[in-house]
């Protein structure tokens, strides 16, 4: 592929709920979600995780920066990392922050700007010297970010609503479906609608089918559903993700292993992975 047709995406956080570092998660990581997806010559991040403070510190050096970040949604391991995140304390940097999970209630801006308010935090929004701008849509609804970059999106099953996303470039796809939960006699068929014939899907992979009776409502899947919806939505790559922070490198490893047995060809996200459709 020509360089100026470069598709991929960069973990950076693959895990839920909260970050867990230590020797126990080494190798598939201990940070919470974020992405970094290249789409030629622009960039995508999505969430904003504690993995987003080592992706910023990687483009810190690149120069002027103009970047889209969307949100899956803004509970706390998805949004923890924005204080953090150097560029954005950076002048001449430019980043437009998308969500489709607030309206009609609330703004993104609003949002973000309540987790960095004293006594929570001690600087505010207006800390960041970077150009910023919020953009608030409805889940379901095509964005048009960049030129060549088209977003499809879609409303997922989360408490406090969640967007799915699917990323079409240069005739591939990437879609991004977390924090999700998957119904019990059924497929979601908003993200099947979504990711169906795609190339990559990312998905929201929390428990196993024996753990999951423990946390149903929760707002979180098991890798066997999200294998079950690969197969019936046409996915080439399912890519398991969102690791419950219980599950160490350990257990992770039986996952990986008991996943490629069902659907060879499955992934395991781990922090530093880099995959092109």
């Amino acid at each position: 592929m020509a360089e100026a047709e470069e598709f991929s995406v960069r973990f950076w956080g693959v895990r839920g709920s909260i970050a867990v570092p230590g020797l126990g998660t080494a190798r598939y990581g201990g940070n919470t979600s974020c992405l970094e997806v290249h789409c030629g010559k622009h960039l995508l991040i999505m969430d904003a995780g504690t993995g987003l403070r080592p992706l910023g510190a990687s483009l810190a050096g690149n120069g002027k920066l103009d970047i889209d970040l969307f949100f899956t949604h803004t509970h706390f391991d998805h949004v923890n990392g924005l204080p953090f995140f150097v560029p954005m304390f950076m002048k001449g940097n430019s980043f437009h922050l998308w969500a489709g999970h607030l309206k009609p209630q609330y703004t993104l801006k609003y949002v973000l700007g309540e987790m960095m308010l004293a006594p929570l935090f001690p600087v505010p929004l207006e800390v960041f010297q970077s150009t910023v701008c919020y953009h608030d849509f409805a889940a379901g609804e095509t964005l048009t970010p960049r030129p060549g970059v088209t977003l499809r999106t879609a409303p997922l099953n989360h408490p406090n609503n969640a967007t799915g996303y699917r990323i079409d470039f240069a005739g591939k796809s990437i879609c991004y479906c977390t924090d999700t939960e998957h119904f019990p006699d059924r497929l979601d068929q908003n993200i099947v609608n979504l990711v169906r014939g795609a190339d990559i899907l990312i998905y929201d992979a929390c428990y196993t089918d024996e753990e999951y009776a423990k946390f149903k409502g929760w707002g979180h899947s098991t890798w066997q559903a999200g294998a079950r919806l690969s197969d019936a939505a046409g996915v080439k790559t399912y890519v398991i993700f969102h690791h419950d922070p219980s599950h160490d490198d350990a257990f992770m490893d039986k996952v990986a292993t008991d996943a490629a047995a069902a659907r060879p060809g499955t992934v395991v996200a781990r922090e530093g992975l880099i995959l092109r459709p």
